[in-house]
């Protein structure tokens, strides 16, 4: 038998729910995995590298919506200057054209190729962990000497064991993965913004 639940009780099973995923998501390995993500992305900015970001359907906007934490400020009571970070998503001209004339498998990957440098880091959001144009793009980042890091869900699919540094969230539910790519991305970037012009600015903290 069904059980219809009254509008209240979904609202109050979604927001446990996501707050249980976070829960295990800060008590798992994903802890350490943040921290170390954020010193890689402090030091390739330090070196005058830069961030790029992709990922598909709710991935791709979280992939913008982090990149403007990043080249604008994620806090408004931190005055910084910008930091280098680019959507791979958002050039619709290229994405259409590419996808259209050579499939879609191939449009990150394309993009790492020819705007991706020695030094940067790339990082591939997907709940699944499988997406195949994330793959791709993994792939060829690393050829060129990018790190490469993993918004990850579930298993990890894929993606866990082709990454540099995963960073999975403890769920096979994809909205509440997505729940926690995006939190995970605000704690990055606030890491980034401490260790770059904040009170972690040290040289210790970026080489620990």
């Amino acid at each position: 038998m069904k059980v219809i639940m009254s509008p209240l009780q979904l609202v109050r099973n979604h927001l446990t729910e996501s707050a249980a995923v976070k829960i295990r998501l800060a008590d798992s390995a994903a802890s350490a995995a943040i921290i170390e993500a954020a010193r890689h992305l402090a030091r390739s900015v330090a070196a005058g590298g830069k961030i790029m970001l992709c990922g598909n359907g709710g991935s791709a906007a979280d992939s913008q919506h982090i990149a403007a934490e990043f080249t604008g400020r994620l806090r408004t009571s931190m005055e910084r200057p910008g930091i280098p970070a680019l959507a791979l998503t958002t050039d619709t001209s290229f994405l259409t054209s590419r996808a259209n004339d050579c499939g879609f498998d191939g449009v990150f990957e394309r993009l790492v190729d020819g705007l991706g440098r020695p030094g940067d880091v790339l990082i591939g959001i997907s709940t699944s962990g499988s997406s195949r144009n994330i793959v791709r793009a993994i792939s060829r980042a690393k050829e060129k000497g990018i790190f490469t890091v993993g918004f990850l869900g579930g298993s990890g699919g894929i993606l866990a064991e082709m990454v540099d540094l995963p960073i999975i969230v403890p769920s096979e539910s994809t909205q509440h993965i997505q729940e926690s790519h995006i939190a995970v991305g605000h704690i990055i970037c606030e890491l980034v913004e401490e260790m770059l012009y904040g009170k972690m600015r040290t040289t210790a903290e970026l080489e620990s």
